[in-house]
């Protein structure tokens, strides 16, 4: 399989897209196109191939009167000036490109791929390197072939100045990745398990085929195999089945917040995992159940936390910050806001 970065002035992005080599072969082992007609448009040639077939290597094995393409007959010399392209196109795998990236400020420049094996289950982790200095880390669950998941883990800043990453080389044993811009060459570990947090479920939900949790840490998963790990179901992330500490945090200490009327208020709440949704509900006064906090102008919920604009007394009541991953959800952080008038301010 060989994956591509095409670039298009027309298509303002970036995508990549598996290709099979069986594609290519039977593409290059199909019709020739030529040009033929009044308007002298391409079509499928139908006529004689002349032997050997254009793009046989010669050899003994396969004539022995063609040591050489010297040896190669006239006909077939013209045959070959002639139609120059394959009729059938090679298309990637599921017809569609498996990673696409629009909108964003950035080019992708340079892929490497690095294939994991994990208990008996292959993973593909893409390293992009893109214009402006960054190296993306992107995990691929389930196979291309049955239209895999694509799992954003890490996005590096590796240069101070924004500036194209020229190349990048991995070396399996060190277990490193060496990325070289025009500023000069860095170092990066393969994995940064610790970032994932401190429990089993964090280091389920953050997906890295590299990490596993080993009933004390989230810890590189080449390093606990001769332990006894709880292997890192990458396509499932199934913390139910594979972690005993799923009820961690479900009684979170409530946090006090003071909150200055017709101010704006900030509550904080991080999720450690990328493929994490964040979802804040909130309990006001005797109310039974929490309902969900929508964005609306007065509620802004962003990637660090939630901010409220201009504070009423409708506002106050119990806050709570919850990541989901899938059926999966848990409490992250519970706030009890609370209002100081703003006549005490003065």
């Amino acid at each position: 399989e060989s994956p591509v970065l095409p670039h298009s002035g027309v298509f303002s992005g970036s995508a990549v897209c598996v290709y099979s080599m069986a594609a290519v072969r039977a593409a290059f082992s199909g019709p020739f196109a030529h040009k033929e007609g009044f308007d002298y448009r391409w079509v499928e040639y139908k006529g004689r191939v002349p032997y050997p077939r254009p793009g046989t290597c010669p050899s003994e094995t396969y004539d022995p009167l063609l040591q050489s393409t010297k040896d190669f007959p006239d006909e077939l010399i013209s045959f070959m000036r002639g139609h120059q392209l394959m009729w059938e196109a090679v298309y990637p795998q599921g017809r569609q490109p498996v990673l696409l990236r629009v909108n964003v400020p950035y080019r992708l420049r340079r892929l490497l791929v690095h294939r994991l094996d994990v208990q008996g289950r292959d993973y593909d982790v893409l390293f992009l390197g893109t214009d402006d200095g960054k190296v993306l880390k992107v995990a691929l669950a389930g196979g291309a072939s049955r239209g895999p998941e694509v799992i954003s883990l890490e996005e590096i800043s590796v240069t101070k100045v924004p500036s194209p990453i020229l190349d990048m080389k991995l070396s399996p044993k060190r277990q490193e990745l060496f990325v070289s811009s025009t500023h000069g060459l860095l170092q990066l570990s393969l994995y940064r398990c610790e970032l994932y947090g401190k429990t089993c479920t964090d280091c389920c939900l953050a997906r890295d085929p590299y990490c596993t949790w080993d009933s004390k840490t989230c810890a590189p998963h080449l390093l606990t195999e001769k332990r006894r790990a709880r292997c890192q179901d990458v396509l499932k992330a199934d913390p139910l089945r594979q972690c005993q500490d799923t009820a961690e945090g479900t009684a979170a200490v409530e946090k006090v917040v003071f909150g200055v009327e017709k101010n704006s208020t900030f509550l904080e709440c991080l999720a450690r995992s990328p493929q994490t949704t964040v979802r804040w509900l909130v309990r006001r006064g005797e109310e039974a159940a929490p309902s969900e906090v929508r964005n609306n102008g007065h509620f802004l919920v962003l990637e660090q936390g939630l901010l409220i604009r201009q504070l009423a007394r409708e506002d106050m009541g119990t806050y709570e910050c919850q990541a989901v991953e899938r059926s999966f959800s848990r409490l992250l952080t519970r706030y009890s806001l609370r209002l100081i008038r703003h006549e005490a301010t003065e």
